[in-house]
């Protein structure tokens, strides 16, 4: 019985496996590009023919040695809903409610990933939001080594009030903004990750045709133990200088009451270390501060309180074992009096490895309030900066972390996309590559052209259109004399715009200074919609940010000369007065200036008569305070006009 039973099981695996299968992104509710061949892919038997209809339009093809078959339809006018079938001796397989449209891939960091429900005036947006030709593929987060075939999950969800809400924000304001005035239906195909840099997104192909990157792309770890030994290397060489092996001798040293840890990370010890600047380490590790106590406190008991972690500790002051062993929920440990010393204590907690959640991996859960030190009323807080530092002797291993290694969010998020047809990619990233400004200049250009290239056919790129957000205001609203690598990764970005079919929206004054995810979704996906709506769909309207286009200096003033200023630039200030501007002679020091409108141009000078050699506009990380537009409201683009080195010339990726 069992014998028979198994045989039949094989047999429906068979069955199962042979059966034709279209990749996965060709599922109900699919949208598909209009005006552009329609390619269509999936795997079947070996060597079987495979027919593929759509929209009255009929292909055969034969699969491949390892049953992978592709057909390309002739381009299609929006409309629908049509069916998708794919038939063979194999079995069949239909796809239900087939739009044809408008389709945009969605993706970079996590200000793309940011959801609808997250943005500003949700329950409106909810409640407005019966768009059922607008569509949401969301991508899950994956990585691979090498190139992945076909996605592991997703599916085609419909836009309406119960389901917006998951939507990529920039996403679904570009694309309702798109289906009003266009009048068609519109997918977006939403491939992002939070947090990760630029290089992760390109592919290794892409790596090898740039001189900065090709020495790295030629190393690439083949293996996810290859991948652990590298950031092991990298991360002990990050905190320790070096990368020789530590045995747990060299680790007991860090107990000792004169270790001195101040090299150590600095990181709030709340939340996952992993994420704390660690390459996603897994393991055990250690948590040290400096604290000072009174002498009152320190000749009375103390309770000392240390949130929440459940796994093996032992805490050290000044050297000496104090306590031991587990603790769950929050944590307070009673100290007799006298185990403090007057003035300055050293504090280390060793932690192991966490058994309640065992993924959390090393850090402390709970609230700031839950670290402190207290004897009756008097209570010093714990909160804040301690030093961190992984337990390198002990068994660990890393999280596959979406910036350990380049190309492997590409592998597994964008090459399973390849050739589906879109009309062009929304691009929300650079947060993660600021402190490698400089080099984005290169890294951004490179990845535009290494997905043209990667979707193009007969080796001919497909020129898509790529609009992409320059960097909002987040941070400190600093003079040029401090300098900005958010400066200077917006400069990198507006210099990308010399490739062909490309778009910025500028949102310097849309951003947050004190969350680096702004909540603005809305005129975000309105600017993209305007570069959409006239480079693509040849509308007449105003859909770019004032330029800098050239600068001239006379009679101790600089006069600058802007292009996109529709009908004229504005100071947007109730007074008139125009900010943000600054200039710096031959000394380059910068110092903040006055300006005033002069048609398209802006006449800039020093307040005490400098003559000025250089000026930069909006130049910060935060420049909240600048406030020049167009007549359509859209905010002036920064810019410098010297060339002098920045902050970031030096970085490189590693």
């Amino acid at each position: 019985m069992n014998y028979r039973f198994l045989c039949c099981l094989l047999l429906v695996s068979t069955y199962l496996l042979a059966k034709p299968t279209p990749a996965r992104l060709f599922s109900d509710h699919v949208v598909l590009q209009r005006q552009k061949p329609i390619p269509v892919w999936g795997w079947a038997s070996p060597k079987e023919e495979v027919t593929v209809t759509l929209a009255g339009q009929n292909r055969k093809v034969k699969t491949s040695s390892d049953g992978k078959w592709l057909v390309t339809f002739a381009p299609l006018e929006a409309g629908g809903p049509h069916d998708l079938t794919i038939r063979a001796k194999s079995g069949e397989v239909a796809i239900h409610d087939v739009l044809i449209g408008e389709v945009w891939l969605c993706s970079g960091q996590s200000n793309m990933e940011f959801r609808v429900d997250q943005a500003d005036n949700y329950t409106a947006e909810k409640r407005n939001a019966n768009f059922p030709q607008i569509r949401h593929f969301y991508v899950a987060h994956e990585l691979a080594l090498t190139p992945e075939q076909d996605l592991k999950k997703g599916e085609w969800t419909v836009c309406s009030s119960e389901t917006v809400g998951g939507f990529t924000a920039v996403g679904f304001f570009f694309a309702r903004e798109l289906t009003q005035k266009l009048n068609v239906p519109v997918g977006l195909l939403h491939s992002s990750w939070g947090g990760s840099q630029l290089e992760g997104w390109l592919s290794k192909e892409g790596m090898l045709k740039n001189d900065e990157l090709r020495t790295y792309a030629q190393h690439l770890p083949t293996t996810w133990a290859e991948v652990d030994s590298l950031m092991d290397q990298k991360l002990k060489k990050q905190l320790l200088g070096s990368v020789h092996q530590l045995t747990r001798d060299d680790e007991k040293k860090y107990l000792a009451a004169d270790y001195d840890f101040a090299n150590w990370r600095k990181a709030d010890p709340l939340g996952q270390w992993a994420w704390k600047d660690m390459r996603g380490f897994k393991g055990e590790g250690y948590m040290a501060r400096v604290i000072d106590i009174p002498a009152d406190m320190a000749g009375k008991p103390t309770t000392l309180g240390l949130a929440q972690n459940d796994s093996p500790n032992q805490v050290y002051i000044n050297g000496k074992l104090v306590n031991e062993g587990v603790l769950e929920g929050i944590r307070t440990i009673e100290l007799p009096a006298n185990t403090w010393q007057p003035g300055e204590n050293r504090l280390v907690v060793k932690f192991g490895s966490v058994v309640k959640p065992a993924w959390f991996g090393m850090g402390v859960q709970g609230s700031p309030s839950e670290l402190y030190v207290a004897s009756g009323p008097d209570r010093i807080s714990l909160a804040g900066e301690w030093r961190l530092m992984p337990a390198f002797a002990e068994p660990h291993s890393y999280t596959k972390f979406m910036n350990n290694v380049g190309t492997t969010i590409y592998n597994s998020m964008i090459a399973p996309l390849i050739p589906f047809a879109i009309r062009g990619t929304l691009w929300y990233q650079g947060e993660s590559n600021a402190g490698r400004a400089y080099q984005y200049r290169q890294s951004f250009p490179l990845l535009i052209t290494d997905w043209r290239t990667k979707w193009g056919q007969n080796g001919k790129p497909d020129d898509f259109s790529f609009y992409f957000v320059q960097l909002a205001s987040y941070g400190a609203d600093q003079s040029s004399n401090k300098g900005s690598g958010w400066a200077e990764l917006r400069e990198a970005q507006t210099q990308t715009l010399k490739l062909p079919k490309t778009g910025m929206a500028v949102t310097t004054d849309v951003g947050n200074p004190k969350d680096i995810h702004p909540t603005n979704k809305q005129d975000v996906g309105h600017r993209l919609a305007l570069q959409a709506l006239k480079q693509d769909f040849g509308q007449n309207i105003a859909y770019s940010s004032p330029m800098f286009e050239s600068v001239t200096f006379e009679d101790g003033k600089a006069i600058v000369t802007f292009s996109q200023v529709d009908k004229g630039l504005v100071a947007k200030d109730k007074y008139g007065y125009l900010k943000g501007f600054e200039v710096a002679g031959a000394d380059k020091l910068f110092h903040y200036a006055k300006a005033e409108i002069d048609g398209n141009k802006v006449i800039v000078y020093h307040p005490n008569g400098q003559k000025p050699v250089a000026v930069r506009y909006a130049w910060a990380d935060s420049p909240i305070e600048a406030n020049l537009v167009n007549s359509a409201g859209l905010p002036a683009n920064p810019f410098r006009t010297d060339d002098w080195p920045g902050l970031t010339l030096k970085a490189k990726f590693e």
